[in-house]
């Protein structure tokens, strides 16, 4: 509704425009005959061009007034402004004629309605201009100028004036206000832009604080419970709702809020789940080769969990009874669009027998759901020592009504 209403506006406009400098033209074409005739003794073929282009234009302008088709009544006028101002260089000097510059009127006239009209009277003048070269340098040459020798400096300011006339009464105006009005949406646009960039900016905060509350109350359901394996299943959701906040957390910090720093954000996990998991004291050392990667909240989130199950489940079950290791995590660009995610420890290991269909583990389960989300497919790497995973995956916008089921 409102770009119509806009649309309305814009043609309510061009058609005030329209008629503002067609009855000017017309009453200028007008008076610059009578000047012509009575002032400069110019008697032939010019005033009487001029006079007939008031008249006729007149009559176009009442014509518009009851059809309101502006494209036909702005071709009409333009058609018989160039049939006119074609006629009258020819009998005023040729391409020497200063009336040859109300080609360039009716150029920008073009262009105020549309590029397409521009570009069209933009060639038509440029090939008119070329014309009247050609014939003034062939051997049949142009008419003889009809304009009195001591007339021709009073004709060319008389053109000059109407040219600096038009421009400054008609366009001037019309240029003023629409720069005065895209001034105006400009900074509408940039305040609404400013304000949605704020709300954006406070939803990463409060879906960070909200997640981060969920843990708190995860970490004290966690501390209520004696039994040791269901203590763990808290942690690891926990842990969970962890690296999605941090995905939010740092995107609130960011003036980009549509990607963040993957390095960043992978060391700040890595280094959460060691202490979360193996105490601040761990000599587990964690290996990150990640370059100025970034990417998008629908591929960050999903990603981070994927290293979340695999850095946990390294950290539970390879270094199980052990305080040293590396975890290696290598992610690297492979295409526009496609990534590679090399991720693994050296601790112990499992057998080649399980996988994620065999397994009761959630963590193993997850890693193949969530490679999938991400339109990937994920390879167990057995050549060397440990669990290494080579996970292939693409940047994607999330569906949200996907599940990790």
């Amino acid at each position: 509704m409102k770009k119509k209403l806009k649309h309305q506006e814009r043609l309510r406009d061009k058609s005030a425009l329209f008629f503002k400098l067609s009855s000017l033209a017309s009453l200028s074409a007008l008076i610059l005959g009578l000047l012509c005739f009575f002032l400069l003794n110019i008697r032939e073929i010019i005033p009487w061009v001029l006079s007939a282009f008031a008249i006729l234009n007149g009559l176009n302008i009442l014509l518009f007034r009851f059809h309101q088709n502006l494209d036909i009544a702005y071709h009409i006028s333009s058609v018989m402004a160039l049939v006119g101002t074609l006629t009258i260089t020819l009998y005023s000097g040729g391409i020497s004629s200063p009336f040859l510059f109300i080609l360039a009127l009716l150029v920008f006239t073009g262009y105020v309605s549309t590029r397409t009209y521009g570009r069209i009277y933009l060639g038509v003048s440029i090939a008119v201009a070329l014309l009247l070269f050609i014939l003034q340098k062939s051997s049949y040459g142009l008419p003889e100028s009809v304009i009195p020798g001591p007339s021709e400096e009073p004709f060319a300011l008389m053109i000059l004036l109407l040219v600096v006339l038009m421009m400054g009464a008609g366009y001037g105006r019309y240029l003023l206000s629409t720069h005065h009005r895209l001034y105006h949406v400009k900074g509408e646009v940039e305040q609404r832009l400013q304000e949605k960039e704020m709300l954006l900016k406070e939803v990463h905060h409060r879906v960070k604080n909200n997640l981060q509350t969920v843990s708190s109350l995860l970490r004290m359901q966690g501390r209520e419970i004696e039994d040791q394996t269901t203590r763990n299943l808290i942690r690891s959701s926990q842990n969970r709702v962890v690296s999605m906040a941090m995905v939010h957390e740092m995107l609130y910090m960011r003036e980009d809020l549509s990607k963040i720093q993957y390095r960043s954000y992978v060391e700040e996990l890595g280094e959460y789940l060691i202490k979360s998991i193996k105490g601040p004291e761990s000599k587990i050392k964690l290996n990150i080769d990640i370059p100025q990667i970034e990417l998008g909240i629908d591929t960050a989130i999903p990603l981070g969990l994927l290293i979340n199950e695999a850095v946990t489940n390294a950290l539970k079950y390879g270094f199980k009874d052990q305080d040293e290791g590396e975890i290696s995590i290598v992610l690297e660009k492979e295409d526009a669009s496609e990534y590679i995610l090399r991720i693994g420890d050296n601790g112990i290991g499992f057998p080649e027998n399980i996988d994620h269909k065999t397994t009761k583990s959630l963590g193993l389960k997850l890693i193949h759901n969530l490679s999938r989300q991400l339109k990937g497919s994920v390879i167990r790497d057995l050549s060397k020592k440990g669990t290494y995973y080579i996970i292939r995956f693409q940047e994607t916008n999330q569906n949200p009504l996907h599940t990790l089921s």
